[in-house]
Formats: C-alpha cells, structure tokens, sequence
C-alpha cells in the first residue's frame, strides 16, 4: 500500500505526462538489438490506446503481414495497427494486444512507462510466457 501511496504522490509531483505512452516510441529487433521501426501510440474515441507502424527503420523482408490471421493479414506493415485496446490502469496500460507483424502472432500487452522509454511485454496466459522490449521516445 505504501508503494502504491508514493507511486501517486510521485506521479502529482513528477511531470503529468510522466504514465502518458502517447506518441512516437523506436522499436528494437530482439535479435540484431538494431532500431526497427517507428510506433505512434494514440487515444481513440473510446478511451484505449492504440499504436501504428508510423516508419520502417529497416526493410522487412515481407513488406505485408502475411502470417497475421485476423483483418491485417497481408496488410502493409507500414500503417498496421499493432497495438489495439490498451486501458489505462494506474501506471500501467493493460487488457490489449499487441500484433508481432515478422510473426503474425497476436499477444495480450501491456506497457508501462519508465521515464523517456516504454516496457512493452508481449505474453500468454498469465504473464510468464512472453518477452519485454524496452522502446524509448522519440523527440
């Protein structure tokens, strides 16, 4: 309870914008560590969150999503919306998901702000099975 009490006067005292993920954030490849692509996160109408490919850093070897299985199959990766129903809860952002166009594999997500970069955890079931990526900010 303690934690939960500091992580709100914190976040009063710290920059208002300090749990906002919207915006422009640079993707890493998990294998080469190298800048992938550029994701701009948004707020629609219905108050979730949501994040496009907005900039391919490097060139996909498929530019469409072959592999997706839902609406975006065979979709151009640039434009795709990869990130779908993010709600805010606390300080985190959760109860979405968040599409991997190499794979088309579709995961639960949820991302949580650390100063100018996001934890953006890709998994199944309850959390265990997945992977983080740490995206930072783009100015």
């Amino acid at each position: 309870m303690k934690k939960l009490l500091l992580t709100f006067v914190l976040s009063l005292f710290g920059v208002m914008s300090f749990a906002q993920i919207e915006g422009k954030w640079k993707t890493v490849d998990d294998e080469t560590k190298q800048a992938k692509s550029i994701v701009e996160i948004y707020k629609k109408s219905d108050g979730k969150y949501y994040g496009k490919v907005t900039q391919l850093l490097i060139k996909p070897a498929n530019p469409n999503c072959v592999d997706c299985k839902d609406d975006r199959k065979n979709k151009p990766i640039l434009g795709m919306e990869i990130i779908r129903g993010l709600k805010k809860d606390g300080d985190e952002f959760t109860g979405g998901t968040i599409t991997d166009p190499k794979t088309g594999k579709t995961y639960k997500c949820t991302i949580k702000r650390s100063g100018d970069q996001l934890n953006v955890r890709g998994y199944i079931g309850l959390s265990l099975i997945g992977r983080t990526q740490t995206w930072s900010k783009v100015n």
